[in-house]
């Protein structure tokens, strides 16, 4: 699957850009006139467009992304990666040089057929430890916030790269074209911002939709300018007024990735008027779906709805989503607030594993846990632990792995991994490959070069796929 920025004039193909170039009507007309009527849209013919469902390169296991993204670096020690003898030397040493060993706070225990060692701090994740598959051997380049943040995203941290979310809608486009195809709920605005859900260079239709922002809740949170408050004749002047302009500017610009953008946000809105409202309205979901999500407590009440969320938009046909929740940068402070972070996310995660099994989801939909590094064994901060890239862990669920697995093992005290080491780009190799797409062949050519999403580099591994 490749595809250029620039249009081949010999193509015996009408592509859309050229349709939009050449006739004083088309799919961008359609949307802006659609926009003041109801009857426009109906009356607009079936189209082919860049979210259309396209052909796996291979059979996918998952059809489906949510990605549960613990920004600011989870503990792995404290958490998935149980290291009796960090506890038993507590006190001693470490290994930077005037550092000392912390043990965990928490209780491990084994839960499940597969006997998966999880923290207390996760009881609710524990009673789904046989669908878990835990990578404990994970790493990443560097141990810094915005770069790790960015690679664990795009793939790289130096340069402006399309997104994990946008590239999966590149290859895949979505199964409801109502809706976006790639959703973020309440992203950060630090560690890379918008990038880290970004299209960078692919066009921009598969860039993804914000909805909240990670300083408030995500109760109340809505798609921005929607829905025009002006009345329909107004409406028609602005909107002929605002196409005729993009006419002109397509006609002038042999390529303008930004006007075609905007005609495709145009067109997006519209068909997400009717549908997306109804997608976020969880008040028609049952007291006990509310309950089992949290949504009565203070503490997993913002959460839980997220994950209802999530659920609501894969069942729905939306290709790719993630939520964020932070901040999980324990310098200090360690055993309240990473008591904490787990609490509000603990029974919101285990309630979205359970609804997406009992309606026969979690099989196509392939769900991810994890943040941008780990944490140290040695204490800061007295009751804290330092950035940790050689070694974190994150945990799959669903989507064609397997459960009760733990690939991958970190040293004695949890500094490095040392065994069936995986990188972000052979996560991320891994996630494509699960969705049927080949890392090597997702290509895009621009400026002269095809980009993937593993640049070159990454591999599948194939030892955690059912």
């Amino acid at each position: 699957m490749n595809f250029s920025a620039s249009p081949d004039p010999r193509s015996p193909h009408f592509g859309r850009r050229e349709m939009l170039k050449s006739l004083s009507s088309g799919f961008g007309y359609l949307a802006f006139a659609g926009l003041a009527t109801q009857a426009s849209q109906a009356a607009a013919p079936p189209r082919e467009g860049p979210l259309a469902p396209k052909a796996s390169h291979f059979p996918a296991r998952a059809k489906h992304v949510i990605f549960l993204c613990m920004r600011g670096g989870p503990s792995h020690v404290d958490t998935f990666d149980y290291k009796p003898k960090l506890s038993a030397d507590s006190g001693a040493a470490g290994q930077r040089p005037g550092t000392k060993l912390l043990g965990s706070k928490w209780n491990f225990a084994q839960h499940g057929q597969s006997g998966l060692w999880i923290s207390e701090l996760f009881p609710n994740v524990a009673n789904h430890a046989d669908d878990l598959c835990v990578l404990r051997s994970m790493q990443t380049d560097l141990p810094s916030h915005p770069q790790a943040f960015l690679q664990m995203h795009t793939g790289s941290f130096q340069f402006v790269r399309p997104s994990l979310g946008a590239w999966t809608l590149y290859g895949l486009g979505t199964e409801n074209e109502n809706l976006p195809g790639f959703v973020t709920l309440t992203p950060p605005g630090a560690s890379g911002g918008a990038q880290n859900y970004g299209s960078s260079f692919l066009p921009a239709i598969y860039q993804g939709t914000r909805l909240g922002t990670d300083t408030r809740p995500i109760a109340g949170a809505q798609i921005r300018n929607l829905k025009s408050p002006l009345n329909s004749e107004v409406q028609r002047a602005e909107l002929d007024l605002v196409q005729t302009l993009n006419r002109e500017s397509l006609r002038r610009d042999q390529f303008n990735p930004a006007v075609e953008g905007v005609i495709e946000s145009y067109e997006l809105a519209f068909r997400m008027q009717k549908e997306m409202p109804q997608v976020m309205d969880i008040e028609g979901e049952s007291a006990a779906t509310k309950k089992l999500y949290g949504l009565e407590n203070t503490s997993t009440a913002d959460f839980g709805r997220k994950c209802l969320l999530a659920r609501r938009f894969v069942e729905a046909g939306v290709r790719f989503v993630e939520i964020s929740h932070g901040d999980w940068d324990q310098h200090f402070n360690l055993t309240s607030a990473l008591g904490a972070n787990c609490r509000s996310v603990d029974q919101p995660i285990a309630a979205l594993l359970t609804d997406l099994k009992e309606r026969g989801l979690l099989k196509d939909t392939l769900v991810i846990w994890g943040g941008e590094f780990g944490r140290t064994p040695h204490a800061q901060g007295g009751d804290g632990r330092d950035h940790n890239n050689k070694a974190f862990t994150m945990w799959m669920a669903g989507g064609g792995v397997k459960g009760g697995f733990a690939h991958g093992m970190t040293d004695d005290y949890g500094y490095e991994a040392i065994d069936n080491k995986m990188h972000v780009h052979d996560l991320h190799a891994t996630i494509l490959h699960l969705l049927g797409l080949d890392h090597e062949k997702l290509t895009y050519r621009y400026a002269g070069r095809d980009f993937r999403l593993t640049d070159v580099h990454g591999h599948v591994v194939k030892e955690i796929i059912a």
